[in-house]
């Protein structure tokens, strides 16, 4: 089902210093939740979750200089690979469950988009759009894997394993039986995509965000 793109405008998460992206991510959350990050970082979104709306949970990052950087902010965090199974989290135990620029660069995606809407009643998706019109000029008529802003990395090197369209993660949502609650839309610098990507966001968006739930 085609998804309304929304894009980003300046808000109070923002106009505190936060990427547009994770302010996005912060102005989805409600006070006082129970979260969990899966591939969280040095645990910045949780920090600022913690500090400015009172939520509780945890992060969960392979890297251990990340997780390091984690408890210096006082984030509780499991050094763990997200991909050996979240079994340990019962059924609804947190009220969303974020991943931000991680399930591309996961084995099995699908399975694990169905396992963050198992432990959590709401799922926030981040991701680069690989359906952009640079990715297409580049593949077209270069014949070349892309690198952008939002795509960084030569193909030996980069961290992505299945890279995506906007339309392409829609039907994964539908094929696996899940609602899109909210849908927004950036640049490669994380900022408003323009009226552009409102209009046409799977040819004009180079990142976005997803906000969903079972049906």
């Amino acid at each position: 089902m085609p998804v309304k793109a929304e894009v980003l405008t300046p808000n109070a998460s923002q106009s505190a210093g936060l990427r547009p992206d994770l302010a996005a991510i912060v102005d989805w959350i409600e006070p006082g939740s129970h979260l969990l990050d899966l591939g969280c970082g040095d645990g910045a979104l949780l920090a600022y979750l913690q500090r400015e709306k009172g939520i509780t949970g945890y992060g969960v990052e392979i890297g251990i200089n990340k997780v390091t950087e984690c408890i210096a902010r006082g984030i509780n965090v499991i050094h763990a690979d997200i991909e050996a199974g979240l079994g340990e989290f019962t059924d609804n135990s947190f009220d969303y469950v974020v991943m931000n620029q991680t399930l591309q660069a996961t084995h099995f995606p699908r399975d694990l988009l169905r396992e963050m809407l198992r432990i959590g009643k709401q799922g926030i998706v981040t991701l680069p759009n690989f359906g952009h019109w640079r990715c297409r000029v580049q593949l077209g008529l270069f014949g070349r894997m892309p690198v952008s802003s939002a795509l960084p990395a030569a193909w030996y090197e980069t961290q992505n394993l299945h890279l995506c369209s906007l339309s392409d993660f829609d039907q994964l949502c539908t094929d696996s039986n899940l609602k899109v609650l909210e849908r927004q839309v950036l640049n490669h610098n994380h900022s408003s995509g323009g009226v552009g990507a409102k209009l046409f966001p799977n040819l004009f968006g180079e990142v976005a965000l997803y906000r969903v739930a079972r049906q």
